[in-house]
């Protein structure tokens, strides 16, 4: 048997488990047959347009079936698949169709005028295929009905690239991170410890842009697992799923968790299905991981990795999610698999800091990617020579070999001589019961170079004094990483896989200055 590849996925099931169903989405059932045959003639419609292989393809839609069959037609003829971040304008999306290459764009209805304002500036797209239909574009359902369902069966190298994901862009453009067919199958060598089986009832509703959606969608389908489809995060319509499907297996972010334990009738639903959550992204309050514990009732796991390592390269088990006995494990992010290499760096020198002292994490794994599409001066800042990733987010390891993050390099906030990290004091105000969510920056000080805001949000029926907040962080952290301020907004903003955006929380407070934080 040689390499497998992500077109194997559809053809191995599609064979086994042709009756069965692979996807539920509004009310629609699509089994693993049809699907293995509607990404066939996917498949045969893209070559039929031209497109070979390791030539980019583009998906710009929110979630639905069709994003499966083109991401597997895409596969079945080794071309490279490019989900494109929905919530950009036509200029950011122009970016990255242009950055790719990209010959084929095929877009849903709700992005049409995105498509059309750029059309004129992509001198690559070859065609345009419309779901839902266009008065210029191919439409899709008439474009796949034309072709046969035999499987075109173009195997791929080890190192073929399957995916181009693009990066959030908190700071600066987009970078297409190269995803390989090897690299792809590595990063699921952890799957048997995530508690899924063929019988496993998978929720998907992150965006197939992002590995935490297409990644964990075609993981489930790997298995064989039925996966229940959302078109997007509706924490109302997560709450109405999990018990009419009986919903086993998510993956979200802590945002998402949030969400959805704010969300009214969540005490009243029926979570007795669910095994795990997998969890990760950004950091997790301990406050509201406890309250998840408890209301969910499931197994709580958290993943660490990167876009740049396909997903997780850590895990903190269910096992180790113990309050009781081991509460200072709720704030670690668990240890690095067995196949991962883990280094704690002083980013200035690149010299491994002593255990216990903060540095930059440093990982080497057959998952990670081998560089940025067509950005080998990006690529050479990210990625050493010996192979070494180069994450960018701060942490430190114990006795035990677990790890802690503390926060992104860039976030750290330097105040006088002290380093401050924005999640540790963060934690510290999501102990008040007057905290719906916080975000901590640095800001200009005359004295101190930076000094230490917190920005929060209110949560219904009370209404705190900064001061009062302060003083209540005080008992948890200490005195030099309090807050010398703090205020008030609504809400707070985060990109659509639920990262912070700081950058955008400091510009306001660092305009006019002649330095800014990145």
């Amino acid at each position: 048997m040689g390499t497998p590849s992500i077109g194997d996925i559809i053809r191995t099931q599609g064979t086994e488990r042709a009756e069965r169903t692979a996807l539920e989405y509004e009310g629609r059932s699509v089994t693993f047959g049809e699907l293995d045959r509607r990404s066939s003639q996917v498949a045969n419609a893209l070559q039929a347009v031209g497109v070979g292989p390791q030539e980019c393809v583009a998906f710009v839609d929110k979630n639905g079936p069709e994003y499966f069959e083109v991401a597997f037609g895409i596969a079945k003829i080794n071309a490279i698949n490019v989900g494109v971040n929905w919530r950009l304008t036509p200029a950011e999306m122009r970016h990255i169709l242009d950055d790719a290459q990209a010959t084929v764009v095929v877009v849903g209805p709700e992005f049409l005028g995105h498509i059309e304002a750029i059309e004129a500036e992509l001198p690559t797209v070859k065609t345009i295929v419309a779901i839902g239909g266009h008065d210029r574009w191919a439409d899709y359902e008439t474009w796949v009905a034309a072709q046969p369902v035999d499987d075109p069966h173009v195997a791929p190298e080890p190192d073929d690239v399957a995916f181009l994901i693009f990066t959030s862009g908190t700071t600066g453009l987009p970078k297409g991170a190269m995803m390989t067919q090897q690299g792809f199958f590595a990063a699921f060598s952890a799957l048997d410890q995530w508690r899924l089986d063929p019988e496993s009832v998978s929720l998907a509703m992150m965006p197939m842009f992002h590995f935490a959606g297409s990644g964990w969608s075609l993981l489930s389908l790997s298995m064989g697992c039925r996966t229940v489809l959302l078109r997007d995060v509706d924490p109302a319509h997560i709450l109405q799923v999990i018990p009419e499907f009986g919903v086993t297996n998510i993956v979200m972010p802590p945002s998402v968790i949030q969400f959805l334990l704010m969300t009214p009738g969540v005490q009243d639903v029926d979570f007795s299905s669910l095994r795990a959550i997998l969890y990760g992204g950004s950091p997790i309050t301990e406050t509201v991981l406890a309250a998840a514990t408890e209301r969910f009732g499931c197994e709580f796991i958290q993943l660490y990795g990167l876009t740049e390592t396909a997903g997780g390269v850590a895990q903190l088990d269910g096992a180790d999610h113990d309050p009781v006995n081991r509460p200072h494990l709720m704030r670690s992010c668990g240890k690095p698999y067995p196949w991962v290499e883990l280094r704690i760096v002083d980013p200035e020198t690149g010299e491994d800091v002593p255990t216990g002292a903060v540095g930059e994490l440093w990982v080497r794994a057959p998952q990670n990617m081998p560089g940025y599409w067509r950005n080998p001066a990006a690529t050479a800042e990210t990625v050493t020579p010996e192979g070494w990733l180069r994450t960018g987010d701060a942490g430190h390891r114990d006795d035990e070999g677990y790890l802690y993050l503390s926060d992104r390099v860039h976030d750290m906030i330097v105040s006088g001589a002290e380093n401050v990290y924005p999640a540790e004091v963060e934690n510290a105000f999501m102990r008040h019961p007057a905290v719906a969510e916080v975000a901590v920056i640095g800001v200009p000080d005359e004295r101190w170079g930076e000094a230490v805001k917190a920005i929060v949000v209110i949560a219904p029926g009370h209404q705190p004094t900064g001061d009062e907040l302060i003083e209540a962080a005080r008992e948890h952290v200490a005195g030099y990483k309090l807050p010398k301020s703090v205020d008030f907004v609504t809400e707070l903003p985060r990109n659509l896989t639920g990262k912070m955006l700081r950058r955008l929380l400091r510009e306001p407070y660092w305009k006019g200055h002649d330095r800014g934080i990145s």
